[in-house]
């Protein structure tokens, strides 16, 4: 359990957040959310000791043991794999450490005989029998295989080490877990085993991340830092994005009585807490909106950019086709023998090994790469816009924002092109910034304003959510659910895909595996799981 009071911090003459008062009891997993700047990851900080507060106190239980996912990816590079887990329990490796020194003693007392038998005795305690053990699973459990788990940190790939530092935090059943963004660089597979594992996690989780899925699959609490403040409220993401929206709604509608308004919270809360009885959520330990109080709902001050993706010209029915498509580079298969039609009305999300597959066929389809064999063809309606997922090459040149866009405008008037860029959260001396220096988000706010000028009917999206916020995510989200055209994509983003495509096209070295269903059926199904090993492992 951890107890905030009073809790308060400022840099510089504003506070950040003041006054917050909360309890994370033991058996939940609360979400914290909040826009791009509004303390996050600072409040972590706090917890975990890494900042001081300006003023208030957090305490735990006695006794209660704190573990935090590290983000120095360096920090254990002269260390093996299975050690950098170990140490995440402090008190068992600080022990283990004792006691090797101990034995090593040319001269071995009877007053260390009677430490070293306090020693083990604490060892047993802490579960240091089956500790290499433990660790071995959950390195395994998150994709890290055996042959590795004595090699170097330093001789690890930076997702690998993602891994192992996420197995660091989990190692030794934690009385309380804080988690910064543990989604990033898991693959979709890993982040299922993550969920698993925190929904029959018993202790306290705090997780901060903006995989909206993961959110809803873990939390029994979101805790929202908006107006200056942090409040908690019972249920998961969704639950609080759509209350939050039902409260603006009403908010707005001066007109509205009050009890006409409670009835309609009701009835919504009502509405939500079936919705949860059915899903896959473990809710025998959730009692997500026991403690609700409706005037808790309100609306949030966050800003949702105007992403609105509009056709030119609906496509005929001959969108593309692909025949015996491949690629191989520098020995390594991404793709083989791939073929498949794309046709009118398709929402597609295409999965591969890693991103490299699913990176490079979106290349060769825009003309970018030439294939090692086999070839494609679009149908003549077709208006494709594409997404790539690394933009560095259009953020080459000192220019502002509406000098940058009007490369890609037929309309190049400043009032045109200052509309657009408004919809993207862009006004005032946002536009005079320099291209070159944009924030990750910013620079896909504007690559997504570039597409929305080419009234595509195809979008042709390379991992769209990467370094945007919880805001343009489900603004984006929204719209590709709408969108009327055709879209072909490769996310990470579960809630995304999930909403949006309706088929999976995977490409393997031993051709495509081709399915017209829901995406949580496809990773779920087992014939198809077996279907994609043999495929992968040919």
């Amino acid at each position: 359990m951890i107890t905030v009071s009073n809790l308060a911090i400022q840099f510089g003459k504003k506070p950040l957040f003041q006054d917050v008062d909360l309890k994370f009891t033991s058996g939940n997993c609360y979400g914290v959310i909040g826009a791009n700047g509004a303390g996050k990851s600072t409040f972590l900080k706090l917890i975990s000791g890494e900042l001081d507060a300006t003023r208030g106190t957090i305490s735990m239980g006695p006794g209660e043991r704190l573990s935090v996912l590290k983000q120095n990816h360096y920090e254990f590079d002269e260390c093996t794999v299975l050690d950098t887990v170990l140490m995440g329990y402090k008190e068992l490796w600080d022990n283990m450490k004792q006691k090797e020194v101990l034995y090593s003693k040319a001269d071995f007392t009877e007053e260390d005989g009677n430490l070293a038998a306090k020693l083990e005795d604490e060892f047993g305690h802490m579960g240091g029998w089956t500790a290499e053990s433990d660790a071995a699973n959950l390195l395994s459990g998150l994709g890290i295989k055996e042959d590795i788990h004595y090699q170097l940190m330093k001789d690890l790939s930076g997702k690998e080490k993602v891994r192992v530092l996420l197995a660091q935090a989990l190692f030794g059943n934690p009385d309380n877990l804080l988690l910064d963004e543990p989604t990033n660089d898991l693959d979709l597979e890993t982040v299922l085993w993550l969920e698993n594992y925190l929904a029959n996690f018993e202790n306290t989780v705090i997780v901060v991340s903006h995989d909206r899925h993961f959110l809803d699959n873990v939390c029994t609490d979101i805790v929202d830092i908006d107006f200056g403040k942090i409040r908690a409220f019972s249920g998961n993401y969704t639950f609080w994005y759509e209350s939050s929206q039902l409260a603006a709604r009403q908010q707005a509608n001066a007109n509205k009585k009050a009890e006409e308004k409670r009835k309609e919270l009701q009835e919504f809360i009502q509405r939500f807490s079936a919705n949860v009885a059915k899903s896959k959520q473990t809710t025998s330990r959730k009692k997500m909106l026991d403690k609700l109080k409706i005037d808790e709902i309100e609306p949030s001050t966050r800003r949702y950019p105007g992403i609105i993706f509009q056709q030119e010209r609906p496509c005929g029915d001959r969108v593309l086709t692909v025949e015996g498509l491949s690629y191989e580079v520098d020995g390594e298969v991404l793709f083989k023998n791939v073929e498949f039609n794309i046709e009118k009305g398709d929402k597609v999300v295409f999965l591969g090994k890693n991103n490299r597959a699913t990176t490079t066929f979106f290349k060769i389809i825009n003309g970018e790469l030439e294939p090692t064999a086999g070839k494609f063809e679009w149908g003549v309606t077709i208006t494709p816009a594409y997404l790539p997922m690394d933009n560095t090459e259009f953020f080459q040149k000192e220019e502002n924002l509406v000098e940058w866009l009007s490369k890609f405008s037929s309309d190049t008037s400043e009032s045109f092109l200052r509309g657009y860029l408004g919809r993207m959260l862009f006004s005032g001396d946002d536009l005079l910034k320099n291209a070159q220096v944009l924030s990750g988000g910013e620079k896909m706010r504007c690559m997504i304003s570039r597409m929305m000028l080419q009234n595509p009917n195809l979008l042709i999206l390379d991992h769209p959510t990467n370094h945007l916020d919880m805001e343009s995510i489900q603004a984006f989200n929204n719209n590709m659910i709408a969108y009327p055209g055709q879209i072909l994509m490769a996310s990470h983003d579960h809630e995304f895909i999930e909403s949006v495509c309706s088929r999976v096209i995977d490409l393997t070295p031993d051709g495509a595996i081709d399915k017209y269903m829901d995406f949580e059926e496809y990773l779920t199904d087992d014939k198809i799981h077996e279907l994609r090993m043999s495929k992968y492992n040919s």
